[in-house]
């Protein structure tokens, strides 16, 4: 029965995705038409089986209006752990149109961490309307994760676990695992906890180790009492590093009182990296971690306009600089042709710079112990670059306007910018991390700025001198 449900399973999700893994269009259709026309059974053999990444990527691709008319045809077949993959936008959405009742009972038999995705973004007056209609164990578990921080372990964490007292034997935990019921066991875990009568942790015992020991051995004798554990108050990028440090699969989750409250899995912590990076990368050009491809036009443009706002004044700083030489353009033309080269290219070299050194900050990888040694690999890199790049541009400025001095100058001033942006791209967001500011976000416009500005007033002001233009 169970190959059976894997083989409908597998043909619903070739038949939603073509060779490349993108929804097709023909099957975003059927459902479509499936839903229009109120037909549940049509919908059910199409949907019904879908794994919930695939049920995710569906729901994404529908028109707006049908996807919570999908949730209600499906009824208790929709697997609201769906919700989990799509964007917040998209999930608020359908939940804003389905009744309390209906939500209350699609995470009821799901795990407290992916209930509290679901539920973590609604307005306080929805969850609780929604937490209402849950049994009073499962609506405290979850209240007690929404308590938690946003983006923190407590957030995370599932609280469905095995914990048991160190007198225990082998045997008995095995029959115990065995005979408990499936709604007070977490769908999948690695281990179990043994833990005092105040239920602090003391250790754990893999399932590895438990199914091979005697069934006499005891759980003391068993577990290891060095396991790591994470507070529940951490912050979601620590635990990822965490993980990341000591290759773990799961961790528990531990309070101020090392009491165990929960456990992380790998699988939320893959979830969690995929999350920071598309935050780190977004924030780099100045798009907010929270904007989402379904949101609307206003919000977007209203996210984006503050940074690029602060890049007009920038630049305008960068005109004014140009401004001061304004004689010195008159009287040679062939200056203001060649100015923007030397500042872009600044830039180009610090932004590449930047790049690594916040990407090396949000891992921990830049440190004090090493910021001196990367500082001085960054400025012998610009060096490198300037002295290559600026033989490259002086021989092509020589060539065009045939003038081999005009040649030295923007050499010299390419060696000049570049080495600025790369000590720039490096050092200024080691400031701003040290000033609690996420140089993810901040460090662009002032790379940019002192790109810009000493690129322009380098390349100017040696050409002012050389040619004596005052």
């Amino acid at each position: 029965m169970a190959d059976l449900d894997q083989e409908k399973a597998l043909g619903s999700a070739a038949g939603l995705r073509d060779g490349d893994g993108e929804v097709r269009p023909a099957f975003v259709e059927q459902v479509a038409d499936a839903i229009s026309a109120d037909d549940a059974a049509a919908l059910l053999a199409l949907a019904g089986d879908l794994h919930e990444a695939d049920l995710g990527a569906l729901i994404e691709a529908l028109d707006p209006d049908l996807r919570p008319r999908l949730v209600e045809l499906l009824g208790k077949d929709f697997d609201f752990l769906a919700l989990t993959e799509v964007d917040e936008k998209v999930r608020e959405d359908i939940l804003d149109e389905l009744p309390p009742e209906t939500v209350a009972e699609g995470v009821r038999d799901l795990e407290s961490d992916d209930a509290v995705a679901i539920l973590e973004h609604l307005d306080p007056e929805d969850q609780e309307e929604i937490l209402e209609g849950l049994p009073a164990l499962d609506r405290l578990a979850i209240q007690r994760s929404l308590d938690y921080p946003e983006n923190s372990a407590g957030r995370l964490m599932q609280t469905t676990l095995v914990g048991l007292p160190p007198f225990w034997t082998a045997g008995q935990t095995l029959d115990h695992i065995h005979d408990i019921d499936d709604q007070e066991l977490p769908d999948s875990f690695f281990e179990v906890f043994v833990v005092d009568p105040a239920h602090r942790l003391l250790g754990n015992v893999f399932l590895d180790k438990l199914v091979r020991a005697r069934r006499s051995a005891r759980l003391e004798d068993l577990m290891d009492a060095d396991r790591r554990r994470v507070l529940v108050t951490e912050d979601q990028e620590e635990v990822a590093r965490f993980f990341e440090r000591y290759n773990l699969v799961s961790a528990p989750v531990v309070d101020e009182a090392d009491r165990l409250v929960g456990v992380i899995t790998i699988d939320d912590i893959v979830d969690v990296i995929r999350e920071e990076a598309q935050e780190d990368i977004g924030a780099l050009g100045g798009v907010s971690p929270a904007e989402e491809l379904s949101d609307t036009v206003w919000w977007i443009t209203r996210s984006r306009f503050l940074w690029l706002l602060v890049n007009l004044m920038t630049a305008f700083l960068a005109s004014a600089v140009i401004g001061l030489f304004e004689g010195q353009l008159e009287k040679m033309v062939a200056l203001a042709v060649l100015v923007p080269i030397v500042a872009s290219q600044g830039g180009n070299a610090a932004t590449q710079t930047m790049t690594v050194a916040v990407r090396a900050l949000a891992t921990r990888e830049l440190t004090r112990a090493n910021a001196m040694r990367v500082v001085r690999r960054e400025l012998l890199v610009g060096c490198a670059n300037g002295l290559g790049f600026g033989i490259i541009s002086g021989v092509a400025a020589a060539t065009w306007f045939g003038m081999a001095s005009l040649g030295f100058v923007i050499g010299l001033a390419m060696f000049t910018n570049m080495v600025a942006g790369a000590l720039g791209g490096i050092l200024i967001p080691m400031v701003l991390e040290k000033f609690k500011a996420d140089p993810a976000v901040s460090s662009g416009a002032f790379v940019t700025t002192v790109t810009d500005v000493v690129g322009n007033f380098a390349f100017l002001g040696i050409a002012t001198l050389w040619f004596g233009l005052l």
